[in-house]
């Protein structure tokens, strides 16, 4: 008996069938052992000596591991063909061999770079030891991450509090998006003008051209700045005599673009299909893993994570052959297209991603595959079967206007498809806009001209001069981002995803119309990284480590000499940093910071003044809930404003002197007001007595104070108010603000407005429909099956698929199915046991919660509290609105040392 170790169940699953009963294939769920998040797992004083921690799922693992070689001949490691993939074996053997379980037992490494029963047994018939240089830069590569963050970050926490961490590409990826947002609140648009002309040849048949020359000097963008110019140049176009003096015709060919990397991938798949990296790769691992398509599993593209664009010859051979057969020999050039990667510090050996069998065509498999499945694998067809084809020639036709006075010249192009070529699977649209389902070249492509000669007057029907603004830099999409960031040569095919997400769940960034905006506090990491460790987030400085990484994985330099190299002058500028006092820090930031925060006005008055005060400046401070904008006349002045520009806030004034008595209540006779709190604004109804406190209800976001009246409060205070009875169940609708912000809520089933919704006059037919899509969204996940009833309550068991994996749902309870367990093979007895273990799960009791509490402090919270500083119990001021207030944790986050995969 053989063992096989790979890194996924679906994985495992596929291979099994392929090799036989004479293997057993086990997986790992991954990496199986890691730095343990805590000091002292990377030690730069002992030659950067690392401690690794195998956790209690991968213990269970290896444990199964170890079962299986009992009596085994050989041990095959099988994970992925990158670093990631050599480190996870590496990591197994290394554990096996010091728990004395490898005795008399071959181990080899297999690798393959497709999951298809050919790949998979030529893979076994051509083993090779674990790469150690691969490995020794992996190790270099985690031992760096480990590094900065858990240096990084306690410095952040102390200097900045509110700040999660900061980690080695994650940094520089968030500067970059600071950096583009400064540009374009930098940016200062610039008026130009252009004129188009409605013409009509000899014939009748109508075009537009462009004025292109005036006074007989070619116009520059910029040259028409004004109205009173253009309107002088309209004037100009409409008293000539118009006539056509040359007609220039050529033909021009587009050759197809390789076949998709990682990043282009993820690019393409951002643009034309809306999806984000993660869940890109995500789909991409399903469809390399395996798929069952009528009885058989096998994996329908190559391996996902790439930065190569070459195709084997049998991909070459299998294009060509499809393209003859299902296009025709026009669209087949006479010779192969062969591609060579270009992309920065490419270190992959592998190929493109592409179709493991071309003819599994997308429509002849759809059926067999999810929606995001079917749609990715669809745009990687296209994508490789295009890179084989005939480039595409257009013809493209531009037409000379000459005016008979005022040096006048107009312009008027077109373009026509000639012959489609590989646009006919393929639509090229530097990847901004959705692609034709149907691979249809019509388009921008086709722009006509009607028949023209030269000589024949032009008659004018109009003129239009149109006034344009220059634009500023767009901001980053996850496609352009990630494009950056291969461009620089920052990050790997696997960090890219992980990269972007964490830059998310840190706050980061937030995504507005797929663009990522970076809130103030990313923006306050990045202006202290640049401030004090400008060297580190460097755009060339990260590329170059990457370089070095590189050069060890091609054994050309030690992986411990790179971090020598790295680590003496980091620690050195780090242990400066520590001792700085934040005060000289929130000055350096403040002074960085202030042309964003505050603007110059155009009215010339101080942005920093404060309008509470009039005599005091603005300027950065920090308290424990993070930083603020404050009046430097603290304590007599105490008004604050949340990181914000100036002038967002129009109230600032208004609320400045709070709490503003807004009138009284005609009922109560008490009087509301208007009051700024910890967590916002928010209104009151009259004074606290004794233990009562007083009722309260926050603004909804985007209310202004300054249009607060006192009936606007009151309805504030009434909420949560009825709207009426549901119209097919009788159950009264409702409408309020809660920790999500303002809601209707029918039964149990609470609906978040949308823009545009007012809480306070969102009516019974609104309602109802919200209701009605949530509903529809909720039933998104059919059950696939029905499994029989749970014996305690005779309800039903049901299996789902969800968009985390199958659960089985009985009532209001939802419970996983364990990754290794086939939901086809899933009994009823199975399924009431995780049902039963996921109830119990939710009911913990309170006392269990105290016990935890009350256990002596340990030397890591000890440590978490020396680096919060002092922890302190806050008192919440926060309106009564349906929200808890926030816990505060006195435990330090976790530092960021960034995932395995850099």
């Amino acid at each position: 008996m053989n063992v096989v170790v790979v890194e996924s169940p679906a994985k495992a699953k596929t291979i099994n069938k392929y090799l036989g009963d004479t293997y057993k294939v086990l997986a790992s769920y991954g990496h199986v052992r890691d730095l343990p998040r805590k000091d002292g797992s990377v030690r730069p004083d002992e030659d950067f000596a690392m401690a690794w921690q195998v956790d209690e799922r991968s213990e269970k693992q290896i444990k199964e591991i170890a079962r299986a070689l009992k009596g085994a001949e050989k041990l095959y490691l099988a994970t992925d063909p990158d670093r990631e993939g050599e480190a996870i074996s590496w990591h197994i053997e290394e554990i096996l061999r010091q728990r004395n379980l490898l005795k008399n037992i071959d181990v080899e490494r297999v690798v393959f770079h497709e999951i298809t029963a050919d790949a998979v047994r030529d893979a076994f018939n051509q083993p090779r030891p674990v790469n150690q240089e691969l490995v020794d830069a992996y190790l270099a590569r985690r031992a760096l991450d480990y590094l900065v963050g858990f240096t990084l970050s306690p410095v952040l926490w102390r200097k900045l509090p509110g700040a999660r961490s900061a980690g080695r590409v994650q940094s520089v990826a968030l500067r970059l998006v600071c950096d583009r947002e400064a540009e374009i609140e930098a940016f200062k648009p610039r008026e130009y003008w252009s004129l188009d002309a409605q013409l009509a040849t000899e014939r009748g048949d109508p075009f537009t051209a462009r004025l292109t020359h005036l006074a007989d000097k070619k116009l520059d963008r910029f040259d028409i700045a004004d109205e009173a110019t253009a309107q002088a140049a309209k004037a100009a176009i409409e008293a000539a005599d118009l006539s056509i003096t040359e007609i220039e015709r050529k033909r021009t060919k587009r050759n197809p673009r390789p076949p998709f990397t990682t990043s282009t991938l993820q690019q393409a798949a951002s643009s034309k299909l809306g999806f984000g990296a993660t869940n890109t790769m995500r789909t991409a691992q399903r469809l390399y893993e395996g798929i069952e398509l009528g009885g058989e599993t096998v994996g329908l593209i190559t391996y996902m994570r790439t930065d190569s664009v070459t195709l084997s010859r049998d991909a070459i051979s299998g294009c060509r052959a499809l393209i003859g057969n299902d296009y025709g020999d026009d669209y087949l050039p006479a010779k192969a297209r062969i591609y060579k990667t270009k992309a920065k510090n490419a270190q992959e050996a592998h190929e493109a991603i592409r179709p493991t069998d071309l003819f599994r065509r997308p429509s002849d498999i759809g059926r067999y595959l999810k929606d995001d499945e079917r749609r990715l694998y669809d745009l990687i067809w296209r994508r490789t079967v295009a890179a084989e084809m005939a480039e595409a020639q257009i013809d493209q036709v531009a037409v000379d206007i000459d005016g008979s006075t005022g040096g006048l010249r107009l312009r008027a192009t077109g373009s026509t498809v000639a012959f489609d070529g590989f646009l006919k699977v393929y639509r090229e649209s530097n990847d901004d806009a959705p692609a034709a389902a149907n691979g249809d070249a019509s388009g921008d492509d086709e722009r006509r001209l009607p028949t023209m000669n030269e000589g024949e007057s032009a008659d004018r029907k109009a003129v239009a001069a149109n006034q344009h603004f220059t634009q500023p830099p767009p901001r980053y999409s996850e496609a352009s981002l990630v494009k950056k960031l291969e461009e620089l040569g920052i990050g790997r095919p696997s960090t890219y995803a992980s990269t972007l997400q964490v830059l998310q769940d840190r706050d980061y960034v937030t995504l507005d119309k797929r663009r990522f905006v970076p809130v103030d506090k990313g923006r306050l990491v990045t202006a202290f990284l640049t401030s004090f460790f400008t060297r580190y987030v460097e755009y060339d400085f990260t590329a170059r480590m990457e370089e070095k990484l590189d050069e060890i994985s091609d054994g050309q330099i030690d992986w411990k000499t790179v971090l020598r190299d790295f680590w003496d002058p980091f620690s050195a500028v780090a242990e400066v940093t520590q001792e700085l006092r934040t005060r000289a820090v929130l000055d350096s930031l403040d002074e960085v910071l202030g042309p964003h925060f505050f603007p110059v006005r155009e009215d010339g008055t101080d942005p920093r003044l404060c309008p509470a005060c009039s005599a005091g400046r603005l300027g950065l401070r920090v308290g424990r809930h993070g930083p603020f904008l404050g009046c430097s006349g603290y304590p007599e002045c105490r008004f604050t404003r949340r990181l914000s520009i100036d002038g967002e806030e129009a109230d600032d004034a208004d609320v400045a002197a709070c709490p503003k008595v807004l009138g009284v209540d005609p009922e109560t006779g008490k009087e509301v007001s208007l009051r700024k709190g910890p967590y916002g604004l928010y209104v009151q109804l009259g004074e606290a007595e004794g233990k009562e406190r007083p009722k309260r209800s926050s603004l909804p976001k985007g209310m202004p104070a300054a249009d607060l009246t006192l009936a606007t409060a009151l309805g504030l205070l009434s909420l949560p108010r009825d709207i009426a009875p549901h119209p097919e169940d009788g159950v009264m609708i409702q409408a309020g603000i809660g920790r999500f912000g303002p809601y209707v809520k029918h039964g149990p089933v609470y609906v978040s407005l949308e823009a545009g919704d007012e809480v306070l006059t969102v009516g019974i037919n609104r309602a109802v429909d919200l209701i009605a899509s949530k509903g529809q969204k909720r039933g998104g996940a059919k059950a696939l099956r029905e499994l029989g009833e749970h014996p305690g309550d005779k309800k039903p068991i049901t299996l789902h698929e969800g968009r985390y994996g199958p659960y089985a749902k009985h009532g209001r309870i939802n419970a996983t199915i364990p990754k290794d367990k086939d939901p086809a093979e899933l009994t009823l007895a199975e399924a009431v046991a995780l049902v039963d273990a996921r109830a119990a799960k939710g009911k913990s009791p309170r006392k269990t919660t105290k016990a935890k509490a009350a256990k002596p402090k340990s030397t890591k919270a000890a440590r978490a509290k020396s680096a919060n500083g002092k922890a302190t119990k806050a008192k919440s001021a926060k309106p009564k609105t349906g929200r808890k207030p926030a816990v505060r944790k006195t435990a330090a986050p976790k530092a960021n040392a960034e995932s395995p995969a850099g």
